[in-house]
């Protein structure tokens, strides 16, 4: 291979030419994978330093005049959680504007239609947004052909519309917040909002788009106060769910969790965890919801593995993608926690899970499970239609 000039050029599957074959042997690759196992099992992150909140910074830039902070008020109804850190996050449980999934829209409709109809039938107050658009980050970590400029418009031209929409109903600016059903867009959207936060000369040039585009108020900038996952309002919310609407018992039901990286690898500070679900190790959304539910939340060794969708190699390097899910995570799960069925919270692991799993079959590895998300498995344990909701 290091005599192939075409392939150093382009790299391991023309990903370029700084990824490079590393021809270890077996010794020295279980050398390199070995912290995996061993550190992985329990948060490392050094707890006792207190990171940046770009939280402060944005009040002192409202203060400043230079953007508007859409604000969480008792009108959204918010429930308080701690994330990695102990640091409080407000969660809004009423009056949500749904910024949407082109992945779960396309690939799982279950997956939306599951979350609206706990709220429908919760009788609380959302809108269901149409002048939405991609968050484009699925493009961005895909293909690399995008740029922060471009992901911080789409970031701020979908919060600016998630703050007026309440006006064409009558109410007041701020009325709705937003709720990010995707794990990709969620992640996205909290790195932009903290380049925003740290670049003045980020925010300048967006200014200008934003400008064009009409989408400034009183010529600033829209940031929300927290970017807010859908399985967080499902964390909050899950035992006046289980109380409220549970109708089927899942108590013999082994279920294993999968957590996206989008949703804790980026910006983890901002991840909420619970001293409760998983001995506070493991992020607690979708595994709170299971364990509020009653069912059996079994842990194992490769909770932490991505599910081996990764963006990029689910393009260029397919078969690897469907072997690591095979491999590292449905193998794992079956053998280790023999779990009945394995959750997640994002629209890329389920999708890459659910429908990986025939090629298991040409390397004679018959490992099945059903893979769901975490609002699926609640809407089937509270009653909804397998079919027509979930």
């Amino acid at each position: 291979m290091a005599n192939d000039t075409k392939q150093t050029d382009q790299g391991i599957a023309g990903h370029g030419a700084f990824f490079q074959a590393t021809n270890l042997n077996a010794q020295e690759a279980e050398a390199a994978t070995a912290w995996v196992r061993k550190h992985v099992d329990r948060r490392t992150v050094d707890l006792g330093e207190r990171m940046d909140d770009v939280r402060e910074h944005m009040w002192e830039l409202e203060k400043e005049g230079e953007i508007i902070v859409h604000r969480i008020t008792d009108q959204h109804q918010p429930q308080v959680v701690n994330t990695l850190f102990g640091w409080e996050k407000r969660i809004p449980t009423n009056n949500l504007w749904h910024h949407k999934s082109c992945g779960q829209c396309g690939n799982i409709p279950g997956y939306p239609t599951s979350l609206l109809w706990f709220m429908n039938n919760l009788g609380l107050d959302y809108l269901d947004e149409t002048d939405q658009t991609s968050c484009t980050a699925w493009n961005y970590h895909g293909s690399g052909i995008g740029n922060v400029e471009s992901l911080a418009a789409v970031f701020l031209r979908n919060f600016h519309q998630a703050y007026v929409s309440g006006k064409q109903h009558g109410h007041e600016l701020g009325h709705y917040y937003p709720l990010v059903h995707c794990g990709t867009s969620f992640g996205n959207y909290k790195e932009i909002r903290k380049y925003l936060v740290e670049s003045a000369e980020l925010r300048e040039k967006v200014t200008k788009i934003l400008g064009k585009l009409g989408r400034l108020v009183d010529g600033k900038l829209v940031i929300p106060e927290e970017v807010v996952h859908y399985s967080e309002w499902l964390h909050v919310m899950r035992n006046r769910i289980a109380s409220e609407m549970q109708t089927i018992d899942v108590s013999n039901i082994r279920v294993t969790m999968h957590a996206a990286c989008h949703y804790y690898k980026m910006v983890h500070e901002d991840a909420i965890y619970d001293p409760n679900i998983l001995g506070g190790n493991r992020t607690a959304v979708g595994s709170s919801m299971a364990q509020a539910l009653g069912a059996q939340l079994i842990d194992y060794s490769t909770w932490y593995d991505c599910c081996g969708f990764g963006f990029r190699h689910i393009i260029s390097e397919r078969e690897f993608t469907r072997s690591f899910t095979i491999d590292r995570k449905i193998k794992v799960a079956q053998e280790e926690a023999k779990a009945d069925v394995m959750l997640g919270i994002d629209t890329g692991c389920i999708t890459t899970m659910d429908k990986n799993q025939w090629i298991g079959r040409a390397h004679e590895k018959n490992y099945s499970m059903p893979i769901m998300a975490d609002v699926q498995f609640a809407a089937l344990a509270c009653g909804a239609d397998p079919f027509k909701i979930v």
